[in-house]
């Protein structure tokens, strides 16, 4: 691991409860993240999402990407202190559930970059399962 939850912190301004990366396995500033998140059962959402069929909402998962790509991009000397934000999401495909006791792992590949705006495609998966894929843009602020 090379990263965990409190050295994660120190990178994005996101906390309890809406931090959805527990740890990076992987990292190339600027380029590449491998990290993760567990979906876990105390989730108050899961009590409305729904009710005897638990299910991790999807625009959640998309957000794991997106914080993931958040880490990636402001562990640059040149982005570091700074804040990412969501410009847009394209091309999402749900592809499995997520549910209660799952473990996200989050792939993010930052493409172009246009000044402070930026391109990325990201994954999640449960195991070798793809459960989202989706391309995304983002400003930083």
């Amino acid at each position: 691991m090379i990263m965990d939850r409190t050295q994660i912190e120190a990178v994005i301004p996101h906390r309890d409860p809406f931090v959805m990366i527990d740890a990076v396995q992987a990292l190339e500033p600027g380029r590449t993240i491998l990290a993760s998140y567990y979906v876990s059962p105390d989730h108050d959402y899961f009590k409305g999402h729904f009710p005897g069929n638990p299910v991790m909402p999807g625009v959640l998962i998309v957000e794991s990407i997106a914080q993931a790509g958040a880490v990636c991009m402001l562990s640059t000397p040149e982005f570091a202190g700074r804040t990412a934000y969501f410009a847009g999401i394209d091309k999402v495909r749900f592809k499995r559930k997520v549910v209660p006791g799952d473990t996200l792992r989050l792939e993010v590949s930052i493409g172009r970059m246009r000044g402070r705006i930026g391109f990325g495609t990201g994954k999640a998966y449960v195991g070798d399962e793809l459960a989202v894929a989706a391309e995304i843009m983002f400003a930083i602020g």
